[in-house]
């Protein structure tokens, strides 16, 4: 037999081919078997042994038979034989089938106001995937935290050859308020009139830069206001205009669900500002599991309908 420190370099084949000898008793049932030639299932067994050091079969000119050395890795290689299909068969499954775990990361934004509702439709429908969704505007490193699929705004890492970085979604930055604010301060009737409003902008707005947005007929505009109230992230802006703080200038998909509760309006709904492109980042060079591929498109189906909603 093998040594336990030595490693076997032999074919997994040509131990099929010795086990199925055994399992069925003769070379020409193996042969059939495995859809070989007793030629080829003899040379894989004489291959075996001389791999092995060892004789596994009693060769007479009417029959075979294991010997005691035969016998004993017989036994031992159809565990491991086992063994092995069961993780071929589980790696196989992994692409077709939605289970195991998946870890996802995206920013405060849309991890905080838009995933909640995407994680517990795609759980309801996908029982077996278990979820880690790791919330930051950290742009994690995939592999050194073993991350599935990243959501990402803007991300550059289509163009690179080490990630795969497909576009969710065109996003839209609009105008809203809170029924209450527009109540008391009244609804302006054009960009000029945002002037005399209180402003909530992100960190991304700091100071009296401009906002720039458009109406989708071609016309462009823009805002120059110094904001009542900054914040660090949209999540906090979408909190700070439900409270009637002010207008608040927020991805129409992070406003989205307050718009269906009524607790948001749109203001000046024909203005807009572009957001830049969501994408579903991955590592490249090999096949997605079926739990993150399925994933990513139910997010993406989400968010189109989310869209169509706002």
């Amino acid at each position: 037999m093998v040594a336990g420190s030595e490693t076997f370099r032999g074919a997994l084949s040509d131990v099929r081919a010795f086990c199925a000898v055994v399992d069925h008793g003769t070379v020409t049932q193996a042969a059939e078997i495995l859809g070989e030639t007793k030629g080829s299932i003899s040379r894989r067994v004489s291959r075996l042994e001389r791999e092995l050091g060892v004789t596994l079969l009693a060769r007479t000119p009417r029959a075979v038979s294991a010997t005691v050395e035969g016998l004993a890795f017989h036994a031992k290689a159809q565990e491991s034989l086992a063994l092995l299909d069961g993780a071929l068969e589980t790696a196989r499954d992994a692409r077709t089938l939605p289970r195991g775990h998946l870890r996802v990361t995206t920013s405060i934004d849309f991890g905080i106001e838009v995933m909640p509702d995407l994680v517990a439709s795609f759980r309801a429908r996908y029982p077996q995937v278990t979820i880690d969704l790791l919330i930051t505007d950290t742009r994690l490193d995939l592999a050194a935290n073993r991350i599935d699929l990243a959501l990402r705004l803007g991300s550059g890492e289509g163009q690179d050859g080490g990630y795969r970085a497909p576009v969710l979604a065109h996003l839209m930055i609009g105008l809203y308020a809170a029924p209450a604010y527009l109540s008391a301060r009244g609804a302006p009737a054009t960009l000029d009139d945002l002037a005399g409003h209180d402003l909530i902008l992100s960190r991304e707005r700091l100071g009296a830069a401009p906002v720039r947005l458009s109406d989708g007929q071609g016309r462009e505009g823009h805002i120059t206001a110094r904001p009542a109230v900054r914040a660090t992230d949209y999540a906090t802006v979408l909190r700070l205009t439900r409270a009637g703080a002010g207008i608040g200038h927020i991805p129409s998909l992070v406003a989205a669900q307050a718009l269906r509760d009524g607790a948001l309006v749109p203001v000046l709904p024909d203005w807009a500002s572009r957001g830049g492109v969501l994408r579903a980042v991955s590592l490249a060079g090999r096949e997605l599991p079926a739990r993150v591929r399925l994933f990513r498109d139910h997010v993406r189906l989400g968010l189109a309908a989310m869209r169509e909603a706002a």
